[in-house]
């Protein structure tokens, strides 16, 4: 049998023993997962015992209250965010606080749970944390194991498609009970955060389907001669009603046909993605390039957007699955981070490369190169 480990960071005591006293003999069990999942809570009464306690534990998951003596729940976050981005926060809140919460998961905590809370909210919520950590343990998995894994991912993704999203189910029991008071102006912003998890939700499921599609070994009736300007310019029809939203104009440098061996889906995702990333962080009346040249022993890509930029320390964690940059202007912009992940991966399967170069507040380009 498995086991989480979870820190309660909250000065009041009848909340950690509480949490403790439920989760004592409670596990969770999917038709997908191969064990139950049990739970070890640790205790700790302020943020420094906390963030101490993160330094010398292993730690899943932290359940962090808003208000604590000393340093705050959102100081605890900020240095969860920095130091250890893998460990899932669940922000613990009064009502009175919960535009706070509301907050905090804008600023990267997961979900938040309202207290008091009863022993099958917080078991719900637990049930909700133990997928998704299990959903990404499994994309790692992926790099070296094969379609009994991707099996495993599809199974997870149906399950997904049946069971609602904790978060949304909290903002929904809000407004039923009008905890918030009668006015509809009080809960708009319970629904903006409702909409943008689906939204969350839906690129996440259009992803993780992606990487089910990446073939390990290439089928030879796969592959085929496909024309890579034609494949950019559905992949910048797709995108460009987005594009006309932000007031972003794409252009693509060539008209001529660059024919490539190769499966037309693995091609798609690239230029899907990458397009994607370059609208999407891009800022208002903003450009994307679109570059392709045949050379003698390879093609190259190239796609330089005009927007907001990375360090050059958050652009080596780009491939990295699940991570987002993470700042003022990328709060509001859904992603799964998968999707650089996947082009990484298809460009691996035909033995190129990618490199990337940005500047903050400048823009970022990226260069694709794949041998013939």
């Amino acid at each position: 049998m498995n086991q989480m480990t979870v820190l309660v960071v909250d000065d009041e005591p009848g909340i950690c023993s509480g949490v403790s006293r439920i989760l004592r003999n409670f596990s969770v069990s999917y038709p997908f997962m191969d064990e139950d999942m049990k739970f070890r809570v640790l205790e700790a009464a302020t943020g420094e015992e906390g963030i101490e306690l993160v330094k010398k534990e292993s730690i899943d998951v932290v359940l962090l209250d808003n208000k604590l003596p000393g340093i705050q729940g959102t100081d605890v976050l900020e240095f969860l965010n920095k130091n250890h981005p893998d460990i899932i926060v669940m922000m613990i809140t009064s009502y009175a606080s919960l535009e706070l919460a509301v907050k905090a998961t804008s600023q990267g905590a997961y979900d938040f749970i309202p207290k008091p809370f009863t022993p099958q909210e917080l078991k719900s919520s637990m049930e909700n944390l133990t997928k998704h950590l299990f959903l990404r343990g499994m994309t790692k998995k992926m790099n070296k194991e094969g379609k009994e894994v991707r099996y495993q991912f599809l199974s997870v993704l149906s399950h997904e498609l049946k069971t609602p999203l904790n978060a949304i189910e909290g903002y929904l029991r809000i407004m039923k009970d009008r905890q918030a008071g009668d006015s509809l102006e009080a809960y708009d912003q319970m629904l903006d955060r409702s909409l943008h998890r689906i939204q969350g939700m839906r690129n996440l499921i259009m992803d993780l389907l992606d990487l089910t599609k990446i073939q390990f070994e290439k089928k030879k009736e796969k592959l085929q001669q496909v024309d890579l300007q034609e494949i950019a310019q559905m992949a910048i029809e797709a995108i460009n009603p987005y594009a006309i939203q932000k007031d972003v104009t794409i252009h693509l440098n060539d008209d001529e046909s660059n024919f490539y061996y190769a499966d037309p889906g693995d091609m798609e995702i690239i230029f899907n993605n990458l397009l994607s990333n370059a609208v999407k962080y891009n800022r208002e009346k903003g450009d994307v390039f679109v570059v392709l040249k045949s050379k003698d022993d390879a093609f190259e890509i190239e796609i330089r957007d005009t927007g907001i930029g990375m360090s050059e320390e958050e652009t080596t964690h780009l491939f990295d699955e699940f991570f987002r940059v993470k700042s003022e202007q990328t709060k509001n912009i859904t992603g799964s981070g998968l999707g650089l992940p996947i082009v990484k991966k298809i460009v691996d399967l035909y033995q190129g490369d990618i490199h990337i170069q940005s500047t903050p507040d400048k823009g970022s380009v990226f260069k694709i190169r794949l041998p013939k």
